[in-house]
């Protein structure tokens, strides 16, 4: 039996494959520093298993949405799904540095199709703040996995080697391909009969920009989710590195940030039929800009001491950085898309490769200023929540059209 609309499980099993790409960057962030001592590799060599799978997973972007939007969600979804599952093996097994970046890079362009296609297909099944709902309520299921995936990571680095984190991912993506095959029906009611081609995609995606609001909630969604990279692509080393806590201790510490994500997306599901889309994404900025701003006043207090208490400094306001995140992004997609029920693919597509694009930038630029000190990690997550309210305040008039 095929899963049907408004049920626990369709939003179950779309948030597993929104998940597929922060299991991929959250499992194995415990192994970073092992990783780059192991292939003799220093700190931004290293991180950049992390960029890369950004830019792979913003370039694969460019092709699943629009393609899906003419040939189907599950045709696409298998193919994004198999060569996640090919290039997770090569992780696994990869013999030097430079090899593990290149199979990162294919892991992301597979795991890059389910997100996008998860997020169209909610557009093909909800409506308005339905939609936005939906989303949130994914993000609350799809919060667990970053909860567990460090935790789990760090305990599977430690008891058997930082290979076994990609092995584990390997086993999770064959067991969504089973799922998705026995359970998820077909989405999409009406194709886009124009066929698929670079022409077309450029027209797809040229139709999207035109759209001032649709600009507008895509650099949120952007903007949100990069603090939150810096957040991923530089903790382990400050927090591991800096601060001295155990893998182990690392992935309980990144557990602050994940609860404050699910408390945000639970806030905005019982917010957004009231407050409405715009006025949860209010809320979500002020939490971005107060987190990063926190969480660069506390690290100047306490400076770089070892130690559980002044690592506190860093993950206690990233919670609060996280909420926001929470409240933002999925909001922000949700009304993105809405105006082309006809592109939704395509519309999910350019959303994601604005967002993965700009924190790959970000998580690259992160890996060469740290240097082995805490103070730059909330300078980068300040800077940017402080550009994301700023965007909000200046793009009130053009969200309210909405064109």
């Amino acid at each position: 039996m095929k899963l049907r609309p408004d049920t626990f499980a369709m939003t179950a099993t779309l948030a597993m494959l929104t998940a597929l790409g922060p299991l991929s960057t959250d499992f194995y962030l415990p192994s970073l520093p092992d990783i780059g001592g192991f292939f003799g590799a220093g700190t931004a060599r290293a991180q950049a298993t992390l960029s890369f799978f950004l830019f792979g997973f913003a370039f694969g972007q460019i092709l699943w949405g629009p393609l899906s939007d003419r040939m189907g969600r599950r045709p696409v979804l298998f193919m994004g799904l198999g060569l996640f599952a090919l290039a997770t093996a090569a992780c696994a097994f990869a013999p030097s540095i430079e090899a593990l970046i290149g199979a990162r890079f294919l892991q992301a362009l597979g795991a890059s199709g389910p997100i996008v296609l998860g997020r169209a297909m909610v557009r093909d099944l909800y409506e308005g703040p339905r939609a936005g709902r939906e989303l949130a309520r994914m993000g609350m299921i799809m919060g667990l996995v970053p909860a567990i995936a460090p935790f789990l990571g760090g305990f599977l680095h430690e008891a058997f080697g930082w290979r076994a984190t990609f092995i584990a991912s390997l086993a999770f993506g064959l067991v969504l391909i089973g799922i998705v095959d026995a359970l998820l029906p077909e989405t999409l009611r009406r194709r886009l009969e124009t066929p698929f081609s670079l022409t077309a995609l450029l027209g797809d995606f040229a139709i999207l920009l035109e759209n001032r609001a649709y600009r507008a909630y895509v650099a949120l969604t952007a903007l949100a989710y990069s603090g939150l990279f810096a957040f991923i692509s530089g903790s382990s080393f400050v927090l591991i590195e800096v601060y001295g806590l155990s893998p182990k201790a690392y992935g309980l510490s990144f557990g602050f940030g994940v609860l404050g994500y699910i408390s945000g997306t639970i806030i905005a599901q019982r917010l957004v039929n009231s407050r409405g889309i715009d006025g949860v994404i209010a809320l979500g900025v002020g939490c971005l800009a107060a987190g990063g701003a926190i969480m660069l006043a506390a690290v100047l207090l306490v400076g770089e001491r070892a130690g559980v208490g002044p690592s506190l400094a860093v993950s206690l306001p990233m919670a609060l950085y996280a909420a926001g995140v929470g409240l933002v992004m999925p909001q922000s997609q949700a009304a993105a898309m809405m105006p082309f029920p006809e592109r939704a693919g395509a519309a999910s597509s350019l959303s994601g490769i604005s967002q993965m694009t700009l924190s790959a930038l970000v998580g690259l630029f992160v890996g060469q200023i740290l240097a082995g000190a805490a103070l730059p990690l909330p300078l980068v997550i300040a800077t940017i929540g402080l550009v994301a309210l700023l965007v909000f305040r200046l793009t009130r008039a053009i969200r309210a059209a909405r064109r």
